[in-house]
């Protein structure tokens, strides 16, 4: 099956500036650390052309790639991190809201909850905690 990929001019200029800015870090840290291109293309298992494709902030790179200079920069964090379930915010707001929708039923209406109220539905609360955690000190 042939790949499909996005040519990167078609990439939406965001994204473009995006991986440049990552490429412009990656190789700070590298000279940051005195080592070389060479030295990170060994760690990395890639050539050096690719190593200087990678700072230069070429969207074709492969993303493990660029995933594993990451990691060589700051093996404590994870990149999915950035984007877990709990950090997706948008997402949590539409379930909250879909919770929260009132359904059609043929029983008495009845008052309406306040916009602060948390809902019954232990769906609803489950995510109105991740989205408005409990104020107190920070970790």
């Amino acid at each position: 099956m042939p790949r499909q990929t996005t040519p990167p001019a078609e990439h939406p200029q965001a994204v473009v500036q995006q991986i440049a800015q990552l490429g412009q870090h990656i190789a700070t840290a590298r000279k940051r650390r005195g080592e070389t291109q060479a030295q990170w293309a060994r760690k990395l298992g890639v050539s050096q052309p690719t190593m200087a494709r990678i700072e230069r902030g070429d969207p074709s790179v492969a993303m493990a790639s660029y995933v594993m200079c990451l990691w060589l920069i700051n093996q404590a964090r994870g990149l999915a991190d950035l984007i877990a379930p709990t950090q997706d915010h948008a997402a949590l707001e539409q379930e909250l809201t879909r919770v929260r929708r009132p359904r059609r039923t043929l029983a008495p209406a009845r008052p309406a909850p306040s916009a602060l109220a948390i809902p019954a539905n232990p769906t609803a609360q489950g995510l109105a905690a991740l989205l408005h955690p409990p104020a107190g000190p920070a970790p």
